[in-house]
């Protein structure tokens, strides 16, 4: 196992700098630069850019160079510890990312525990009680879960929130806490305000894992080792719990690695909508700007929890599994 994640640590530096390549390569892709979405927005409200005020931004912000020299400039800073200096605010970007990075952290660990803590559970359940009222009824549940996006269940309970209790869910705090220094008062009133946000990006995955947990139940307690024990006179519970419950998460933990990172962005629609000062509004303000250094380390930062989550999916299977062995890995 320690070899194993050495060999996935030794490896990060080269899959990193691979991604790099291609987030790049993607940013490049679409036609213009960022001034040419600056000078557009200036169009739009009525003012105006010289041709030489262009030129002179395009020198300052290195876009009069070539791709690959604009991109080796990029890797400089990404050598240096820095994720390069944005376009649009003229601040480097790790300031930008870590003044939301708490916060997105945070909504994504308390999305992905209300997740886990609901799905499985629910899924243990609903196998072992299978055809019954209570199945049927989180099937039904677990299909409406899939079938509504996101975008559209915030705004179903935002207009709830505020047609019957005049309560305006949208953010994190309230007006009095937003630009507020951190205190137990505005930690206290984060905690009011993050539980809707959590439950609605995490509702349609809870009810992918519990149907993904009820078929994999199902399918170990149809296996005659279950039937063995049963016959052994091993009590259902500590049956289910001790051995097929371990093998049917191992689906689940292998989902890790993309779940992470689609937690972590908060969903950018989810977050635009309900107005979440996380990092899926400023991915998507720089990707409408094409702040291609901005855009580039925010992505850069989803490959490598991409990478993390794999290897701690992978970890996780190695000790919950125990038909998985590591050898020749």
């Amino acid at each position: 196992m320690l070899r194993f994640i050495l060999k996935r640590l030794l490896l990060l530096p080269l899959l990193l700098l691979l991604f790099t390549v291609i987030v790049f390569i993607m940013l490049q892709a679409p036609p213009g630069d960022f001034l040419t979405s600056y000078v557009a927005m200036l169009a739009s409200s009525g003012s105006s850019m010289d041709a030489a005020q262009v030129e002179a931004l395009k020198q300052q912000f290195g876009l009069d160079q070539p791709v690959h020299i604009q991109y080796l400039r990029w890797m400089e800073s990404l050598a240096s510890g820095e994720l390069g200096l944005s376009l649009e605010y003229q601040r480097p970007n790790s300031e930008l990312i870590g003044e939301r990075l708490v916060l997105t952290v945070f909504l994504a660990l308390f999305a992905f525990v209300i997740t886990w803590i609901i799905a499985i559970p629910a899924g243990i359940y609903s196998a072992m009680h299978k055809n019954t009222f209570v199945d049927y009824l989180l099937a039904v549940l677990n299909y409406v879960g899939v079938a509504t996006p996101n975008f559209m269940l915030a705004l179903i309970l935002m207009w709830l929130a505020f047609s019957n209790f005049g309560l305006m869910i949208t953010g994190l705090f309230s007006p009095e806490f937003t630009q507020a220094p951190w205190s137990l008062e505005r930690f206290v009133d984060l905690l009011k305000h993050i539980w809707l946000p959590a439950i609605v990006l995490g509702i349609a995955g809870t009810a992918r894992l519990t149907r993904i947990m009820r078929a994999n139940l199902l399918d170990e307690l149809n296996k005659p080792y279950v039937v063995t024990a049963r016959a052994k006179g091993m009590s259902e519970w500590r049956l289910v719990i001790k051995y097929p419950v371990r093998l049917a998460l191992s689906p689940i933990i292998s989902t890790v690695g993309w779940y992470l990172p689609q937690l972590f962005s908060g969903s950018l629609i989810v977050a635009t909508v309900m107005n979440l000062p996380n990092i899926g509004p400023l991915l998507l303000r720089s990707l409408i700007q094409q702040d291609m250094y901005l855009a580039g380390s925010i992505l850069l930062i989803y490959c490598m929890l991409t990478i993390v989550g794999t290897l701690i999916s992978d970890i996780l299977l190695a000790l919950f599994d125990p038909r998985i062995r590591m050898e020749g890995t």
